[in-house]
């Protein structure tokens, strides 16, 4: 059987226990079977003589059954403990395994410490929180968990959430391509304060960027005397939501087509021109084909960003229940309530979200690098 047969195999089985720990089958070998299942994929994916990490996987786990069943702790996390370690210290003696670049004269040493570190922090900083939010969501078993998303506020704050990312993210779509082709296909005055501008939203505060909002169309801002008497509402309103995550995250769309239309050049648009297509015509079947995936990786992290959007969206919402309250926003009201459960249940669903955008972003970055390479070829 092939390896990645067994990695793949083992993954599933991993994400099997999982489910049947987190959906009511509430028993805790479930959950070491899986952290053993994971551990198992992560050993057999990284090591070339996998049979032995293997072995010592199962005496790891041995013991922490011995250790379970003796000291009858059923949340002993030292189970969970050898488990990632030994994982760790696969992919450590795997790396050394690797020959030394000739001419090279860094110690053998070097490379597993420093990536038994880095484990170490993204188990501490990454694998933790994720696995403590779905475990906290489920804790009190799944009818509370769909019962918190159920929740009328909740619910209207996971429509909201998604309603300001339509909203902002083909706005941004739009307006990003139209300055990156602006920057990259045109020389005019003034281009480089254009380039420098789009920076902007990232070096501004979140809470910052709501604060202007509220300075410009707030009760006492420059706007706010007309719109009070014409009676229209921005701040503590949907439309200031919808400004203040498309401000946040407008840049992401640009910054990534700008770099990427600048290495393609001119020539393809050029030939088009000479042969007679128009400006949409060669847009649509020139210029598109080619950034295609690059746009999509910038809509893929807008769409990320509006989501997930706290600091400015907290500023201008008001924090009106049912009406102004973002699921980020509404997490925090249920946690300050001491909701945690609920907390729990809507976090677990932006955390998905955001795994889902990773997994994307992976996808496309895969697509990105074949293009990319296919390019390369086809220029020798």
């Amino acid at each position: 059987m092939k390896k990645s047969i067994i990695v793949t195999v083992l993954f599933f089985i991993a994400v099997g226990f999982s489910a049947l720990y987190w959906f009511g089958v509430n028993l805790d070998i479930y959950k070491h079977l899986a952290f053993l299942s994971g551990a198992a994929a992560v050993i057999v994916s990284t090591n070339r003589h996998w049979i032995k990490p293997l072995i010592l996987a199962g005496v790891a786990l041995l013991v922490s059954l011995l250790y379970y069943l003796l000291v009858e702790a059923p949340n002993a996390l030292i189970i969970d403990l050898i488990l990632v370690f030994t994982a760790i210290v696969s992919i450590a003696t795997d790396s050394t395994r690797i020959k030394v670049t000739s001419g090279s004269k860094e110690p053998l040493w070097i490379k597993p410490t420093l990536l038994i570190i880095t484990f170490l922090f993204l188990a501490v900083f990454v694998f933790l929180p994720l696995y403590t939010i779905f475990t906290q969501a489920f804790a009190k078993g799944t009818a509370t968990y769909f019962a918190a998303i159920r929740q009328s506020d909740s619910w209207a704050a996971i429509k909201l959430t998604l309603t300001v990312a339509v909203i902002c993210v083909p706005v941004n779509t739009f307006f990003g391509v139209l300055l990156a082709w602006a920057i990259a296909k045109f020389d005019f005055r003034g281009k480089n304060v254009i380039t420098t501008l789009i920076e902007v939203p990232f070096a501004i505060s979140p809470v910052i960027a709501g604060l202007i909002f509220i300075l410009l169309f707030g009760a006492s801002g420059w706007f706010g005397g007309w719109l009070t008497e014409n009676n229209v509402k921005i701040v503590f309103a949907i439309p200031g939501l919808v400004l203040a995550t498309a401000f946040v995250t407008f840049p992401f769309v640009a910054r990534e087509l700008i770099p990427l239309m600048q290495e393609m050049g001119k020539d393809d648009e050029e030939a088009a021109l000479t042969l007679g297509a128009g400006g949409l015509q060669t847009f649509f079947k020139v210029t598109l084909p080619n950034i295609k995936w690059g746009l999509l990786y910038g809509v893929v992290l807008t769409n990320a960003r509006a989501m997930g959007e706290f600091g400015a969206v907290a500023v201008v919402s008001g924090l009106i229940r049912g009406i102004t309250m973002t699921m980020p926003l509404h997490v925090e009201v249920l946690y300050n309530e001491y909701l945690f459960a609920a907390a729990f249940a809507i976090a677990s669903l932006l955390t998905l979200l955001a795994l889902v955008t990773l997994v994307v972003k992976t996808i496309i970055e895969h697509f990105i690098a074949l293009q990319r390479k296919r390019a390369y070829h086809a220029f020798e």
